[in-house]
């Protein structure tokens, strides 16, 4: 009997969430992301016939494909049930594209911005078509980064290094932490000065600023025009001047989109926009919650609206009554303004349902509790009362100088209650000072200072972006969106081109010199509003408002010129060399700056004649210093292979014993250390006999160990290096698996033995054809062998 209905979602765990809510007349599959794209080993876009995409299947996937078409051809109807975004959409068209050829049924387009069983039975009873609009949108942007990475990185790769990469968007934000590294290294420090009185009335502390002198804002230079202004005031008189006091309301802020989810999580919770991304993903595909089983806990996490259903203003109304009172609930729900570039396809990220974080605590890992958390705060929070602050501001006069001093204290609490608004990296240069309730003053009452001091300051360059503040620059200019912003930061950490100190960027060397080359020659490609301009035309395209091949047309048109110019400019360049300016401690040549697979390294410029290279480290004015490396620790631990004692040395998995008489005896052995420093040799276990023979050499095969369990190795090892796969039958002894034999097992769930036994008696006709059609998948799943190439460019 055929299956009425095939839903084919993207991840596995959001499959089996949705597979509860939907009958037994649906199956659910997953396809595991994309499963077709633009080839790696070609660039796949005909340039010259209207920038005709060639797609290839994912090698990858062909397991997951064959599972698609397998359910697609039992079914009556498949629903296209991935992301409700311009990713999402392509994914389901690709996945069309491939079953449209097998089956000859509807497909159906199913949105789901939540996964309840309300909101995917619903999404299914209003299924519609694929917005080949967004898809068009896609295709756009990804055709773009085709052109930009894999026209530009050959030139990376010609005049710096190989296996670089320049991306259309990746470059941009490389490009805003490069001029803020350059801003911060030509900011010149300047002193300034301030000055505090201490007053205190009816035993309430409080303290003032000077801020005018004349009537003009108090600007001081230096401590001796500092010290002549504290010595004016200690012999005058302070007396009130002026007292205001106002009631401020302060207003919460809207629920979470996905740029201010990865702000507040990495200056709450430290956690990156990647992790941020993978928590809040988990959190919407469903978490086993016991007896309600697997739920979807919050909204779709990529969006940049702050929308909000009616029925979770309901819901969420009636949590705020029932658990602060009617004061904390405003007489209308909230409803917040969009920004103007606001695709408002998704609602604001919130929690699904009114399920309190600490009622659910036990079934979240303590990453998806902490996140769950802010959300669901967040949220509820949103739609509470303002909060009421009670703000005092009071100049105190001493002659010609006005000092003030300003209190606020909250006296209703209102949003403020559940959820703090937590700010980084703001500069406080100018700020007024605050301090809490201050005491009953008068106008005209005289006061008594109880201290005057000075304060002496520096002024403070910009800080480095964090990830919080990088991504809302990036926001606020407009580039990217919030499905790339995760993508874009882990980009241009994973090429090497920054590093994190303190959880804030830095350009590497590398960073540095990639960015120059690309703004010199790139300079209207990589420009900020150029970026943001090609986001606005992403955005036309997917409203229907432009073609996409015209919006390439167009783009390209310019690049192409752009792109010959920089060509002909770097013809006579030479290869760039990043120089450390530290002379070669081995021949004296000039050190150069490499980028390895751990980062940036100090290499001899006479390579291969000179082999010198170290580690570096930078300080604060950029100057490189050589890090020396570790030096051998003595012990009194004899070799047992030559007598001599053995030193504790380093290696990349950490410290290990060897013979001070290495090269000669290159003896070496894994030990521990207890506290009091006692080092105890790790004997390993000898290798177990058997009465196996290598069928390669004839010698006997022994019991190993790895990290994967036991398995054969030839005793004649390392001029026999043969090896199989083993079991133990029930008298404890070693037994060969065959690999197709494992695999046989691995498919049908068998784990013992005497499954395998049962197995070994399967009629020979049959025990043919599962042999030879192994031999066939391993033929189409091996890759061809090719010349290793760059890895492709990404955004």
């Amino acid at each position: 009997m055929a299956q009425k209905a095939l839903v084919i979602v993207e991840s596995p765990a959001k499959a089996k969430t949705i597979n509860k809510y939907l009958g037994k007349d649906f199956v659910v599959k997953a396809s595991v992301g994309h499963v077709r794209d633009l080839p790696k080993s070609s660039f796949g876009v005909d340039l010259e016939n209207g920038f005709e995409p060639r797609y290839v299947t994912m090698r990858d996937k062909k397991k997951v494909i064959d599972d698609l078409k397998n359910a697609a051809s039992k079914a009556d109807i498949i629903y296209l049930a991935s992301d409700p975004d311009r990713e999402g959409e392509a994914i389901s068209w690709h996945v069309y594209k491939i079953l449209e050829k097998e089956c000859r049924v509807p497909f159906k387009r199913v949105l789901f911005n939540e996964i309840t069983k309300k909101a995917v039975q619903e999404a299914i009873a209003q299924s519609g078509e694929i917005d080949q609009r967004k898809v068009d949108a896609q295709q756009a942007r990804r055709i773009l980064d085709r052109i930009v990475g894999y026209q530009i990185s050959p030139l990376l790769w010609d005049k710096i290094s190989r296996n670089l990469s320049a991306g259309r968007v990746q470059s941009v934000a490389l490009r805003l932490v490069c001029e803020r590294e350059a801003e911060i290294n030509a900011f010149v420090q300047e002193e300034y000065w301030s000055i505090f009185a201490d007053f205190t009335k009816e035993n309430t502390p409080f303290q003032a600023k000077l801020s005018k002198i004349n009537g003009k804002k108090a600007e001081i230079t230096n401590g001796e025009q500092a010290q002549t202004i504290v010595d004016a005031l200690k012999s005058g008189t302070f007396q009130v001047s002026e007292l205001e006091t106002k009631q401020k309301k302060k207003r919460p802020l809207p629920p979470f989109t996905t740029s201010k989810l990865q702000q507040d999580a990495s200056r709450k919770l430290r956690f990156s926009a990647k992790k941020t991304m993978m928590v809040a993903q988990s959190l919407y595909e469903g978490v086993n919650l016991g007896p309600l089983g697997s739920t979807g806990l919050i909204t779709y996490m990529r969006t940049d609206s702050t929308r909000v259903s009616d029925d979770a203003l309901q819901w969420g109304r009636e949590f705020i009554a029932t658990t602060f009172g009617s004061e904390y609930l405003p007489e209308k729900p909230r409803v917040f303004a969009s920004k103007k570039q606001t695709q408002d396809a998704h609602e604001a990220i919130r929690p699904t349902a009114p399920h309190h974080p600490d009622a659910i605590r036990e079934y979240l890992t303590g990453d998806q509790y902490r996140m769950y958390k802010i959300i669901f705060e967040k949220f509820i929070a949103s739609q509470m009362a303002d909060a009421l602050v009670d703000s005092t501001v009071v100049d105190i006069k001493n002659g010609s100088h006005t000092l003030r001093a300003i209190g606020n204290v909250i006296t209703f609490a209102g949003h403020l209650a559940l959820y703090n608004i937590v700010e980084e990296d703001e500069p406080t240069a100018g700020k007024e000072e605050e301090s809490g309730r201050l005491p009953r003053l008068a106008v005209g009452e005289a006061l008594n200072a109880d201290q005057i001091a000075p304060q002496q300051h520096f002024t403070q360059p910009a800080p480095r972006y964090s990830e919080a503040t990088l991504v809302k620059t990036l926001e606020e200019k407009g580039i990217g969106r919030p499905s790339t912003y995760a993508s874009i930061l882990s980009t241009i950490e994973d090429r090497k081109y920054v590093e994190k100190e303190d959880r804030k960027f830095t350009p590497t060397e590398l960073g540095k010199v990639v960015n120059e080359l690309l703004v010199t020659h790139f300079r209207e490609l990589f420009d900020y509003n150029f970026t943001a301009n090609l986001e606005s035309e992403l955005d036309l395209i997917e409203e229907g408002k432009k073609e996409w091949r015209q919006a390439l047309g167009t783009f390209y048109t310019g690049f192409k010129e752009e792109f010959s110019k920089a060509q002909e400019a770097l013809k006579g360049v030479e290869k760039i060399n990043i120089r450390a300016n530290i002379p070669c401690p081995k021949c004296t040549a000039e050190l150069l700056i490499k980028n390895g697979r751990n980062g940036e390294f100090l290499a001899c410029s006479t390579y291969p004649e000179c082999s010198f290279t170290a580690n570096f480290s930078k300080d604060e004015e950029g100057n490189l210093t050589i890090t020396p490396r570790a030096t051998d620790e003595p012990t009194n631990i004899v070799c047992d292979k030559c007598q001599r004692n053995m030193v504790i040395k380093m290696s990349r998995r950490g410290p290990f014993l060897a013979c001070s008489g290495y090269p000669e005896c290159k003896n070496a052995k894994s030990f521990t250390k207890d506290e009091e420093g006692n080092i105890t040799i790790i004997v390993k276990k000898p290798a177990e006999q058997t009465t196996i023979a290598c069928d390669k050499c004839g010698a006997t095969m022994v019991v190993r160990s790895s990290k994967r369990g036991e398995f054969l190795a030839c005793s004649a090892f390392p001029k026999c290096r043969n090896a199989k796969s083993m079991e133990r039958d029930e008298a404890g002894q070693a037994v060969v698996v065959e690999k197709k034999e494992k695999a046989a097992a691995k498919k049908e769930g068998k784990a013992t033995v005497g499954a395998s036994k049962a197995a070994a008696k399967t009629p020979a006709k049959r025990k043919t054809a599962a042999a030879k059609k192994t031999t066939d998948e391993k033929k189409v799943a091996a890759p061809k062998k090719t010349t290793k190439k760059p890895a492709t460019p990404k955004e």
